[in-house]
């Protein structure tokens, strides 16, 4: 696939690993659990809500997005050597994961539902783009020159 513009050379897709192989154990982590949360939310998504595999699975994506929430606070990057706004988002999953657990136990369904969908939305969906931004990592390892 080829993008381009006016004055950009083409964008290409391509695949080098290299940067998260040699990348710190944090950063390994970090994507680590972003692609489990990733994975086991598009699967929960996807799949029959209320049942005992929902439940399991769903406890594990809450532990890969509390990592993933978590490791953030010990990479910066975007903003120099300070938190960016990204860093909001991961303050908000800590502190909406609870709140979807304590939904769901009360059996209060919808707002379990809104906390969760908010989560995997806003914490994979929108953040994770913004990793694929020309300089991030993301951006290095599949479309850098």
């Amino acid at each position: 696939m080829i993008l381009n513009g006016a004055d950009n050379p083409p964008i290409r897709f391509r695949f080098d690993a290299t940067r998260l192989v040699e990348a710190s154990l944090v950063l390994k982590l970090h994507v680590g659990g972003a692609l489990a949360a990733f994975g086991i939310g598009t699967a929960l998504m996807m799949g029959v809500k209320g049942r005992r595999l929902h439940k399991r699975l769903g406890y594990t994506w809450v532990v890969a997005m509390a990592v993933t929430a978590i490791s953030s606070f010990f990479l910066t990057g975007l903003n120099g050597n300070q938190f960016s706004w990204i860093h909001g988002l991961s303050a908000w999953a800590l502190i909406g994961l609870p709140m979807g657990i304590a939904a769901a136990r009360r059996k209060d369904i919808a707002r379990h539902r809104k906390h969760m969908t908010g989560m995997f939305t806003g914490g994979m969906l929108v953040a994770g783009l913004f990793t694929f931004l020309p300089g991030r990592m993301m951006w290095s390892i599949f479309f850098a020159a």
